[in-house]
């Protein structure tokens, strides 16, 4: 396994991106060039000083997930490092990097992007010793045109991997040829590595069984068979699941049990698919699934195919705006009406003006309520709320589901005055 060295320095992606002329008589401009370059220059200096295993994770699904997942599976075995929340942007990740303790022994870094050109500099900053991609699909098209964009965008990872690094890939992504020789130009001597249901997967899924509570994963890595219990429903975990355990195994000296066994017990982060109950003022409770921080079409189905696999009363859906999807947007909303409807929900709640196009989709059949703003929706979710239902909630940062969540969290432990904080949550963002 590759060691970290002090290398030279990082060589930017294009001449002197941080060049200070360019900012000359623009005051508040040059103070955040500063503050960048600090942020990129302290970065540097906690990697050369550092001799942590590294490990980076981008991708258009999953990635938070899979990050979280390293988390404790490094915490478990040592001195660890990780970024909060999901510092993944030209903030997040030399920010994460600067914080990192001398004495880590394996990190792990979020890599997002939103626009051409964000993924390969934050990877040549990190240097990560193993490149994880865990799906490429339509996801900021707005900023990108094409999902073969997103694909070689994301492929810019491979741009900082280390000399002798492992590139772990999807084996069922119709981008993954690519994706395999996008890394092998990079570095020549990359181990690439492959996660999924295929016989031929590095890490291979055997078999994925839910309870509505919870699910247990077979997993085959690298010739060692393992089982992981989460606390999460839906088979996407199970992937999510593969590729931590495969890059754990790859780069960071840790056997496949000793990985899964950190990983047993796993719960989603809230915003990210937390499971929690909500303590009705009528009596009673439900259960609300928090999946709120982001969405997009893919994701959105991933959510709506597990809800369908809880035990409920009544599953009821509040859904907000997918954001960036571009010109096909509208489309892309209308098109979850089956997705909807296979969940078999008694009600959904839609949140925003291109959810408009979902509303119209559905079939008048279901109860369906539409507004702009989530807050408008509040109180009439809280009045439908019954003892034993279970309530998704599913949407973009920007459409406000986070801050409905929360909402509801307050309503639920005591008197509030039923309204939500405006605002989206802070943290460094991308995909």
């Amino acid at each position: 396994m590759a060691t970290t060295s002090c290398r030279k320095p990082l060589r930017p992606a294009h001449p002197r991106p941080w060049s200070p002329e360019k900012f000359r008589g623009r005051t508040a401009h040059y103070f955040v060039w500063k503050v960048c370059f600090q942020r990129l220059t302290l970065g540097i200096a906690a990697r050369a000083r550092c001799g942590a295993d590294r490990i980076a994770v981008t991708g258009s699904v999953g990635k938070t997930s899979v990050k979280e997942m390293l988390a404790r599976i490094f915490r478990a075995h040592g001195p660890a490092h990780w970024p909060e929340k999901s510092f993944n942007n030209h903030w997040g990740v030399p920010l994460t990097l600067a914080r990192m303790p001398q004495g880590t022994e394996r990190a792990v870094f979020e890599i997002g992007m939103s626009t051409p050109g964000e993924i390969a500099p934050r990877s040549r900053m990190v240097r990560p010793h193993c490149a994880i991609i865990t799906r490429i699909a339509g996801v900021h098209l707005e900023g990108l045109g094409s999902i073969e964009a997103i694909a070689e965008e994301k492929s810019d990872l491979f741009a900082g991997l280390e000399a002798g690094g492992a590139a772990v890939l999807p084996a069922e992504d119709q981008f993954f040829d690519r994706m395999k020789a996008r890394a092998l130009e990079a570095v020549g001597d990359a181990e690439v590595l492959s996660f999924g249901k295929g016989e031929t997967c590095d890490a291979r899924i055997l078999s994925y069984a839910a309870d509505g509570q919870g699910c247990r994963i077979v997993l085959d890595v690298l010739g060692s068979p393992v089982d992981v219990h989460l606390e999460a429903v839906g088979e996407h975990w199970a992937f999510n699941v593969a590729a931590a355990i495969l890059a754990s195994v790859s780069t960071a000296r840790l056997s496949a049990e000793e990985a899964a066994n950190a990983l047993t017990g796993f719960a989603p982060p809230k915003g990210r698919g937390q499971v929690e109950v909500l303590n009705l003022p009528s009596g009673g409770q439900a259960t609300l699934v928090d999946d709120g921080y982001n969405a997009n079409p893919t994701s959105m189905r991933a959510s709506l195919t597990a809800l369908s696999s809880r035990p409920a009363g009544r599953r009821l859906l509040v859904l907000g705006a997918m954001g960036e999807l571009g010109p096909e947007s509208k489309s892309q909303h209308a098109a979850l009406a089956a997705p909807v409807m296979d969940a078999g929900p008694e009600a959904v709640w839609l949140v925003g003006d291109d959810m408009k196009a979902l509303a119209d989709a559905l079939p008048g059949t279901i109860q369906k309520h539409w507004a702009v703003k989530a807050n408008d929706l509040l109180e009439p979710v809280k009045n439908a709320l019954r003892d034993g239902d279970t309530l998704l909630i599913k949407g973009s940062n920007a459409s406000g589901m986070v801050m409905f969540a929360e909402a509801l969290r307050q309503w639920s432990e005591g008197p509030t005055d039923g309204v939500m904080e405006s605002g989206v949550e802070n943290g460094a963002r991308g995909q």
